[in-house]
């Protein structure tokens, strides 16, 4: 049972997003959500179906902040002398933070089970790699020259998927990918804000490691110290951090989390 190795945080955190199987509903992000997922259940019998209320809601959110939001402020800053560069730049990070992010926060404590949101990041994948390949890229948060936001996508929703096999309440995909959203996102705006371009530069690191590490504290020592490897891979050149940042913290956090090491830190 995981009473019996994980801290008294993390009991908090699973027992908020205990799945279909143990007899407690996730927690509803608002009574017409859950409304609809329980509609959708009725009707269906089954839980996957359960997941259509949200994931619409999520695709509605991802596309707000896509398509709006981030523009928005790519043409704000732009306005403000700017080079382009920037607002590209900054237009990626905020898809990060208040796109990726938000739907991650969501993952454990709406979702019965893996798949919509698997779909839900491979359709972003492939919109994403479309619009490069077809020359059409949304400018405002994507760069001709890399595919950040769609190796992003494919990480996300290759961890949610495989983790869930281990760990069938998302912690162990949500982890990674707040390292990338919140973690990778707050780094660039830092460095951004400070050199007015891209750059590796140990502010932006900092700002990472104090993201990561009450993030990955959620983990135990294992989170933290997963936290910490990936503030440092993401200082790399010659590979991208959307890649190297959920690889490497999956190489920390699930053999820890096979053989009950998640030690706790509370």
């Amino acid at each position: 049972m995981i009473e019996s190795r994980e801290s008294q945080s993390y009991l908090c955190f699973t027992q908020a997003t205990k799945k279909k199987h143990t007899g407690v509903a996730p927690i509803p992000l608002c009574p017409l959500i859950q409304e609809a997922r329980t509609l959708a259940l009725l009707l269906a019998g089954n839980p996957i179906m359960a997941d259509i209320p949200v994931t619409l809601v999520l695709l509605l959110w991802m596309g707000f902040v896509l398509l709006f939001a981030s523009r928005w402020l790519y043409n704000f800053v732009l306005k403000r002398g700017w080079d382009p560069k920037r607002g590209t730049y900054l237009g990626r990070k905020f898809v990060h933070i208040f796109g990726a992010g938000v739907v991650a926060v969501v993952l454990p404590f709406e979702f019965h089970e893996p798949y919509f949101p698997f779909a839900f990041a491979m359709l972003l994948a492939l919109s994403t790699f479309t619009l490069h390949k077809t020359g059409r890229v949304l400018h405002w948060f994507q760069d001709p020259a890399n595919y950040s936001e769609t190796y992003f996508a494919l990480s996300w929703g290759a961890a949610v998927l495989l983790t869930w096999f281990l760990d069938e309440t998302f912690l162990l995909a949500v982890v990674p990918t707040l390292f990338m959203a919140w973690g990778d996102g707050v780094t660039g705006v830092v460095r951004n804000l400070m050199y007015k371009k891209r750059t590796k530069a140990w502010e932006g690191s900092v700002a990472m490691l104090l993201v990561c590490i009450p993030v990955g504290a959620l983990m135990g020592v294992a989170g933290v110290i997963a936290g910490a490897l990936s503030t440092a891979v993401e200082r790399l050149e010659g590979i991208d951090d959307n890649i190297s940042i959920p690889v490497v913290s999956l190489c920390i956090l699930i053999p820890a989390w096979a053989l009950k090491l998640n030690i706790p830190i509370f």
